[in-house]
């Protein structure tokens, strides 16, 4: 028996689950403290009604012999793909419906794409980064390339800063995990020129597109010329929709992308039928409700509830006169730590100190470091208390 080695590469452990441990050390050591968590991205508003309705529909579906679904379509029910190709269709894009993957979230998709790529694929990767990209490619032994994201170039780093670089598979994620930060339509096709004259294809992460509210920003890759050529989109219901506990979300391989003759949308498929059962009928009833008119009415007054936590986050900021990203059409705040480089220093600081749990930018990637990310996910009077803490330890 041998093993795969490349996952002696990895870190001793995943960032959250660093972050989790040291949590449950100081509460251990501290048990009558109040903890506010603004760290990982976990949502907590509850699922809308719109989605409670379906689900219980589709259960009692189940209860009945003619009604009952036993194995679905690894690809997802054709009730789903067709919400989610009417979705796009709002934003100008057409879809076919063997184009939509339903899966159980875009980290899992993300990972599993890779197994259809060759390992001799040189990968272009943001940085500071969500960890999933880094990770799952040194686990397949890929070579990796970082850009620098930082404030100079409003951590959305362009084709024209990697010189000579040429890559064959391409990360980007807008709105971005974990800086807040959106790519306008002309910078991504600057991307989409650059996928096209090297032959890459662009993984883009699409996860947090429902908090974009700048009618002139992209929510998809495929609002851009030519991107259906060279662009695979990941998307999760679990931001959007708060589907975290529940997971579904779904993925868009384009027929038109190919690999000289051969059909990347094909090897998807096949893939997905070894190696994936498909996610539950009830999951996927619920997230169609998502979609209707009134799911969407419901789920917009949670988005705009998180981006009103971020403005109270980025209005403390402000007072404080502490730099940052995102806070608008993200859920993500990006700081720049005052008077410090060491982001793990400033996490241990502000939980000993005001029992806030952020995350250290130096766990998204080495450009991260001297930055730290607060997740607008919370309740409205802890994001309120936190900042009442915050601005009481650092003013």
């Amino acid at each position: 028996m041998t093993i795969n080695n490349n996952y002696l590469n990895l870190k001793d452990s995943y960032l959250f689950s660093t972050i989790a441990k040291k949590v449950r050390e100081y509460s251990s050591q501290n048990p009558n403290a109040k903890i506010i968590r603004m760290g990982i991205g976990d949502v907590t508003r509850p699922l809308v009604p719109a989605v409670i309705s379906a689900m219980q529909n589709a259960v009692v579906d189940m209860s009945k012999a003619e009604t009952f679904k036993g194995y679905g379509d690894e690809q997802g029910y054709g009730f789903l793909q067709t919400a989610v190709k009417g979705y796009y269709a709002k934003k100008g894009v057409p879809l076919e419906l063997n184009e939509i993957f339903i899966g159980d979230g875009a980290k899992s998709d993300l990972g599993n794409i890779l197994d259809i790529f060759g390992t001799e694929n040189a990968v272009l990767i943001p940085d500071p980064v969500y960890p999933v990209y880094v990770d799952t490619n040194i686990m397949h032994g890929r070579k990796i390339v970082f850009m620098n994201g930082n404030l100079g170039n409003g951590f959305l780093p362009m084709p024209i800063e990697l010189n000579k670089t040429k890559a064959d598979i391409i990360y980007l994620c807008s709105p971005n995990n974990p800086t807040g930060a959106v790519y306008t339509k002309a910078q991504l096709a600057e991307w989409v020129s650059y996928a096209k004259k090297h032959n890459a294809v662009i993984l883009f992460d699409s996860a947090y597109e429902a908090f974009v509210t700048d009618k002139t920003l992209p929510t998809s890759i495929f609002e851009i010329k030519g991107a259906a050529d060279c662009a695979i989109e990941f998307c999760s219901l679990s931001k959007t929709a708060g589907f975290t506990g529940t997971r579904c979300g779904y993925t868009v391989v384009p027929n038109a992308l190919k690999n000289g003759d051969i059909s990347i949308n094909k090897l998807w498929l096949r893939r997905q039928t070894t190696k994936f059962n498909g996610v539950s009928y009830v999951v996927q009833r619920g997230a169609e409700a998502v979609f209707s008119d009134e799911g969407l009415a419901q789920i917009t007054k949670d988005i705009e509830y998180y981006l009103g936590n971020a403005k109270i986050i980025a209005s403390t900021l402000d007072e404080l006169g502490i730099a940052y990203t995102g806070g608008n059409n993200s859920p993500y705040i990006w700081l720049k730590i005052p008077n410090s480089n060491d982001s793990w220093a400033f996490f241990d600081m502000l939980l000993e100190k005001a029992q806030i749990v952020g995350t250290p930018g130096a766990g998204f990637g080495a450009s991260g470091e001297g930055h730290f990310r607060f997740s607008a996910f919370g309740q409205r009077e802890n994001v309120i208390e936190a900042m009442e803490r915050l601005k009481q330890i650092l003013k």
